[in-house]
C-alpha cells in the first residue's frame, strides 16, 4: 500500500497553492501576518505624532492647538506648507501620490504593488500635515502604510498578484482597527470601499487581519475605545423626522465637501498660489478658532458631551470642512476621514441644539444627534453605508443606536449620491458607469494567478527539426510545442503537438523524410498556430485577458524568474482557457 504523500512546505508549493482562488489557509495564514505588521506600523505612525508633539505642544498632546498661541498656532500651518512645498514637490508627480486613493489606484491598475517612495514620504507628510496644524487626518496615512507594508510582504516573498490584493485589504483594515479600536469596520471598510467586493475568501484573512492590528494597537495604547462616547437613546419616535432633516443637512455638507476637494478650479492655480491659499487660510481661521487644526478628534469629543459652543459648532462645521477640502484640491495628501467625522459630529451636534429649542420636551440629547452625524458623514462621502454603520455600533457599544443610524446613513448617502452628484470620494475613475475593480468578468478574473490555468505540458523547439528530432518531441507526450524565432522581433508561436503527430503519420511526409535529408519546417506543418506573449508567472488572469487583448495575440507564455538570462517558460494560457475558467466559475 503507497505511502500518502507529505504536504509541500515549500515557498514554492505555497506560491502556487495561492495561485487558486480556494487558498484559504494560506490566505489566512498570510492575513494574521499582515496584520501583525500592520499594527506595528500604525503604533510607531502614532508614536511619531506623539514625538513630534512632545517638541512644541502644550502637554505632548498632538491635539492641544487650543493651548498655544494664537501667533504661534497660526504660524505652524505656514511652516507645514512651506516644508512640504519644498521637500515634496520637487519630486515627481508619481512620488506625490498617498492616501487611500492611491491604495486603490495600485489596486486597480498595478495589482496591489507599492512604489517605495511614496511610502517613504507617506510618513513624514502625514507626520507634519498632523503636527503642522493643518486639517489633515491619520487614517489615510495609516491605510497606505499597512496596505503597502502588507503588500511588501507578497513582493518580498513574489507571491501571486491575487494574493497581494488580499493582502493590500488586510493592511487596509488593520490600519483602520488600529486607529479606532474598530476591527469590523476596518473589515467592511477594506471590502465596500477599497476592494469593492465581498467574498468569503476574501472576508477571513481580513477579518484576522483586522483583529491582529486591533491587538497590537490595545498592547500599546490600552482596550479604551478612540472616543469617549455618552450613554445616549433617541427616545421618543417623534425625533425620527428630525434624524431625516438632520442627515439631509449633512449630505449636503458631504456634497459640498466633495466638489470643494475635487474643484477642477482651485486644481487648475499655479502649485504655488493653491499652497499659499492653504496656508493662509488654514492661519486665518486658526487665528480664532485653533479647534479646525489637526485631526480634531479633542473636539469631537467635546461634540459628543455637548460642551462646545456654537460659534465653535459653526466654525468646525464650515471652517473645518473647507479648510479640508480646500487642502485636498491643493494636491496635498492629507487623510480626510478623521476630518469628516469632526464636521460631522458637529453638524449634528448643531442640529440637535436647534432640535431641543423646537421640541424641548422630545427632543433627544445634542451628543445623540452628534453621534448620528458622525456616521452619516462618513457614509455620504465615502459612500459606504455599511462602513459607517460598524464604526458607529464599534464606536458606542449601543445597539439601540442602529435603528435611527440606518436612517441616517442611508438618508445622507441618497442626498449626497442624487442631489448633489457626487459618488465616493475615492471612487473617480469610472468605465461605464463603473470603477474598475467593480466590473464581474475582472473582479473574479483578478482572484486567480495564470498557474492555476496554464498548460504546463509544453516543449520547446526551433523551427526546423529532424524527423527524429521531432519524434523526440513527441515522446515528452506535450500538449503544445513552442517554436521559437531566430529573432526577438518575431513572435513566439505554439503548435498543438496533436499536429505534428497527425503530419508524421502522413504517407506522403514519411516517404519524403525516408529518401530525403531535408528538415521538417514546423511552420509548415498543417495546424492551428498561435501567436504568443510573455506574461510573468505571478500575473493574475485579469492581467493575462488585458495582455491579450492589448497584444492582439491568441496565447501567453508564461515565464518564470527574474534574471533576464534566467528566465524559463513555465506554461502556456489561452483566451480559451481564461473563458472556460469564468464560465465554470
Amino acid at each position: 500500500m503507497p505511502l500518502p504523500s507529505l504536504p509541500d512546505l515549500t515557498l514554492e508549493g505555497f506560491r502556487r497553492k495561492l495561485a487558486n482562488v480556494d487558498a484559504l489557509p494560506q490566505l489566512c495564514v498570510l492575513g494574521v501576518l499582515s496584520g501583525l505588521l500592520t499594527g506595528a506600523v500604525m503604533v510607531g505612525f502614532r508614536l511619531l505624532l506623539d514625538l513630534g508633539a512632545l517638541t512644541f505642544m502644550p502637554d505632548g498632546d498632538p491635539e492641544n492647538f487650543e493651548g498655544l498661541s494664537p501667533l504661534l498656532r497660526s504660524s505652524l500651518p505656514l511652516l507645514a506648507v512651506l516644508i512640504i512645498g519644498i521637500f515634496l514637490w520637487r519630486q515627481p508627480a508619481a512620488a506625490r501620490k498617498m492616501g487611500v486613493g492611491h491604495v486603490i489606484e495600485r489596486l486597480s491598475y498595478h495589482q496591489g504593488r507599492f512604489p517605495l517612495r511614496n511610502w517613504i514620504n507617506q510618513w513624514w507628510v502625514g507626520v507634519v500635515s498632523v503636527i503642522g496644524g493643518l486639517s489633515a487626518g491619520r487614517e489615510g496615512p495609516a491605510i497606505h502604510l499597512g496596505a503597502a507594508a502588507a503588500s511588501g510582504i507578497g513582493q518580498r516573498l513574489r507571491l501571486p498578484h491575487n494574493s497581494l490584493r488580499v493582502l493590500v485589504a488586510c493592511g487596509t483594515a488593520a490600519g483602520i482597527s488600529a486607529s479606532f479600536n474598530t476591527p469590523i469596520a476596518g473589515v467592511i471598510f477594506a471590502m465596500e470601499v477599497v476592494m469593492l467586493e465581498y467574498t468569503i475568501v476574501g472576508f477571513m484573512p481580513v477579518i484576522l487581519a483586522s483583529t491582529m492590528g486591533a491587538l497590537v494597537a490595545m498592547l500599546v495604547y490600552g482596550s479604551e475605545p478612540a472616543f469617549q462616547v455618552p450613554s445616549v437613546s433617541m427616545g421618543s419616535l417623534m425625533n425620527l423626522p428630525w434624524i431625516v432633516v438632520t442627515a439631509l443637512f449633512v449630505g449636503l455638507l458631504a456634497g459640498l465637501f466633495i466638489h470643494v476637494a475635487k474643484s477642477s478650479g482651485i486644481r487648475g492655480l499655479p502649485v504655488w498660489l493653491r499652497l499659499v491659499l492653504v496656508a493662509v487660510a488654514t492661519a486665518g481661521v486658526a487665528w480664532w478658532y485653533p479647534e479646525v487644526q489637526g485631526i480634531g478628534y479633542d473636539s469631537l469629543d467635546a461634540s459628543l458631551t455637548g460642551s462646545l459652543t456654537v460659534d465653535v459648532l459653526f466654525a468646525l462645521v464650515i471652517g473645518k470642512l473647507l479648510l479640508t477640502g480646500l487642502t485636498v484640491a491643493s494636491g496635498i495628501p492629507i487623510g480626510i476621514i478623521g476630518p469628516i467625522l469632526v464636521v460631522g459630529a458637529a453638524a449634528g451636534a448643531l442640529a440637535g441644539l436647534v432640535g431641543a429649542q423646537l421640541w424641548p420636551q422630545l427632543a433627544a440629547e445634542p451628543g445623540f444627534y452628534a453621534m448620528l452625524g458622525m456616521a452619516a458623514m462618513m457614509g455620504a462621502v465615502l459612500q459606504a453605508p455599511l462602513a459607517a454603520l460598524m464604526a458607529l455600533l464599534e464606536l458606542t457599544h449601543n445597539p439601540n443606536i442602529i435603528l435611527p443610524g440606518m436612517l441616517a446613513v442611508v438618508v445622507s448617502g441618497l442626498t449626497a449620491r442624487q442631489l448633489c452628484r457626487c459618488d465616493g470620494f475615492f471612487v473617480s475613475v469610472t468605465r461605464q458607469g463603473l470603477h474598475p475593480l467593480q466590473q464581474p468578468l475582472m473582479q473574479a478574473l483578478s482572484r486567480v494567478s495564470v498557474p492555476a490555468v496554464m498548460e504546463r505540458s509544453l516543449v520547446r523547439t526551433q523551427r526546423m527539426v529532424t524527423r527524429e528530432q521531432a519524434r523526440a518531441l513527441l515522446d515528452a507526450k506535450p500538449v503544445w510545442i513552442l517554436i521559437m524565432r531566430s529573432t526577438d522581433d518575431k513572435p513566439t508561436l505554439a503548435l498543438k503537438a496533436a499536429d505534428l503527430a497527425r503530419a508524421l503519420m502522413d504517407e506522403q511526409l514519411a516517404e519524403e523524410a525516408e529518401t530525403s535529408s531535408e528538415l521538417i519546417d514546423l511552420l509548415e506543418v498543417p495546424g492551428q498556430r498561435l501567436e504568443m506573449a510573455p506574461i510573468h508567472l505571478q500575473a493574475t488572469l485579469s492581467e493575462a485577458f488585458e495582455r491579450l487583448n492589448d497584444q492582439a495575440v491568441d496565447a501567453l507564455f508564461v515565464e518564470h524568474g527574474h534574471r533576464p538570462k534566467q528566465k524559463r517558460i513555465s506554461g502556456i494560457i489561452t483566451r480559451g482557457a481564461i473563458e472556460r475558467y469564468y464560465s465554470l466559475k
